[in-house]
């Protein structure tokens, strides 16, 4: 098929990016598209065997779907995901799925198979092409679309499974998955690094052949993972132009550059760098997405939260964090709401039902929702990556942004860090103890940092951050923390040492135990108190 001319791409681009003004002009249509995704998803589901046996039926109201169906996490559905994986049709979604993609949990890295059907395909394909709307229409004009667009991103590679039809996506994040599955002129025009170097495995060898692929070309668009990209900018650092000139920068090599496409971590800790990257005038978009969808994008400015993205055929329904509980989850289905109930500044678990064959599934997001008309949300953390041994119930953002708040007053740069508990016991024998902050910043700074005056201010941001955490602290139950400022390395290293360099990998901001925090005490060898 010949390439469009960019005149034909740029023409449509412009009249898209008119129309989806207009839709985000209107605050009220997301009710209306999740309504209309609920009948089709359950239409489908109430067909197959094993949503039949869990009482669905092709034509039940939402209200009955509510109180009769359980939320489900993976763990419960994995010996039906294994059955679809083995060729059995119609168990999850009607037919035989041939593709899984595989992602990888941040609190243990073990890898979940999850399906893909045909349209959950469908839904990447219009999640990307919407979220890229959304960019060109809080910008008013769709010159992004004038030069090529690179993702970095794990491996996109296919893989059969033994003699028989299913295959295997190895994709973890949202724009591996996609790019398995543009359209032809978009692959054609846009899509960088290609489908060889994006199916390469070995993380450092995929960014040399990614730089000598794209080094000459005129690249607009970046997407992926705030640490991928500056790990991608450190290595081209180390090249050189056909001239025979140091790569000083991204904004250096593509002058043309003009977005960053990032999610899956709050971009905060990387701000500053990332700047200093890219250039003074390279514009950041944000994206809520996984293997399981895409779920929101930026379309204003970044405080104000993530738009949902309600009309891509999933279907949202969102628990209240204050009632979960993992190991009563049967009992939880009637606490969830629609995307019509939720309220602003309450956390919520978030709950999906996708065309992919997924039902009230828990992604093991937790969101917060900055407004209802139009609905936008941050995303605050992960179930299982919480502190919460003394009640308090801390998120990743709540210790994100806490820390960004210290850095920010003093200018210190964060490369990595991690929160953990310690632990002790009173003579009552009630739990007591402390968070212990693990925390690398980039030398050179003009104030020096220590551990001791870093402590006294996180301890209280975080109080004023956090009620939970100011109540335990006022009554003594939580102690003051502990800050660990670790040499240049010690992150990099405990990656390495997990293999989780490159790919879809990256460190807990916060754990409800000790795992990560004792194999940071063994490389650094801190004294204990």
């Amino acid at each position: 098929m010949p390439a469009w001319p960019k005149s034909i791409i740029m023409f449509g681009a412009s009249a898209l990016t008119a129309r989806m003004a207009m839709r985000l002009r209107r605050s009220d249509s997301e009710g209306r598209a999740q309504s209309r995704a609920y009948r089709s998803l359950i239409r489908r589901l109430g067909t197959t065997t094993y949503w039949r046996a869990a009482g669905i039926r092709p034509a039940m109201s939402y209200e009955e779907f509510r109180r009769g169906v359980a939320p489900r996490t993976y763990d419960s559905l994995s010996s039906a995901i294994a059955r679809t994986e083995a060729g059995e049709a119609d168990v999850l979604w009607p037919g035989c799925t041939r593709l899984f993609a595989a992602s990888s949990g941040t609190s243990n890295g073990e890898s979940r198979r999850l399906p893909v059907s045909v349209e959950m395909l469908k839904h990447f394909r219009a999640g990307c092409r919407d979220s890229l709307l959304y960019y060109t229409a809080r910008r008013g004009q769709a010159g992004v679309l004038r030069g090529r667009h690179l993702f970095l991103t794990g491996s996109t590679a296919l893989h059969a499974i033994g003699d028989g039809p299913p295959h295997r996506a190895f994709a973890g994040e949202w724009p591996a998955i996609a790019a398995l599955n543009l359209p032809r002129w978009a692959e054609s025009d846009l899509y960088e690094p290609g489908a060889a170097i994006g199916a390469l495995t070995d993380w450092p060898a995929k960014l040399d052949a990614i730089i000598t692929r794209t080094s000459d070309r005129d690249i607009s668009l970046i997407a992926g993972m705030p640490p991928w990209v500056l790990n991608f900018t450190e290595t081209l650092r180390t090249k050189r132009t056909a001239a025979g000139r140091p790569i000083e920068s991204l904004a250096a090599l593509w002058p043309n550059l003009e977005c960053l496409v990032h999610g899956g971590m709050a971009v905060g800790p990387y701000q500053n760098e990332l700047r200093a990257a890219l250039g003074p005038n390279v514009n950041f978009h944000e994206i809520f997405a996984a293997a399981e969808g895409i779920f929101a994008a930026q379309d204003g400015p970044a405080n104000a939260g993530l738009r949902i993205m309600a009309n891509l055929g999933i279907f949202f329904e969102f628990l209240p964090f204050s009632e979960y509980d993992e190991h009563r989850l049967e009992s939880l289905g009637d606490k969830a709401v629609t995307l019509r109930d939720v309220k602003p500044g309450v956390d919520y678990v978030l709950l999906l039902t996708t065309p992919a064959g997924l039902a009230r599934y828990v992604i093991g997001d937790i969101v917060r929702f900055t407004s209802t008309r139009p609905p936008r949300l941050h995303y605050i953390g992960r179930t299982s990556l919480q502190l919460a041994a003394f009640g308090e119930r801390v998120l990743e953002k709540d210790v994100t942004d806490a820390l960004l708040a210290v850095c920010g007053r003093h200018r210190w740069t964060i490369v990595n860090f991690h929160v953990a508990p310690l632990l002790g016991t009173d003579l009552t024998g009630q739990t007591r103890g402390r968070h212990e902050w693990w925390v690398e910043l980039k030398p050179g700074t003009v104030e020096t940092p220590t551990g001791p005056q870093m402590a006294v201010e996180l301890d209280l941001e975080l109080q004023r951050l956090h009620r939970e955490y100011a109540v335990r602290r006022g009554s003594g139950r939580i102690e003051a923390p502990t800050v660990r400022l670790v040499m240049p390395g010690v992150f990099r290293h405990w990656m390495r040492y997990h293999k989780r360099i490159g790919g879809q990998y990256k460190i807990a901001r916060c754990r409800g135990d000790r795992v990560v925090a004792d194999e940071l005490a063994q490389i650094t060898k801190f004294a204990r108190d």
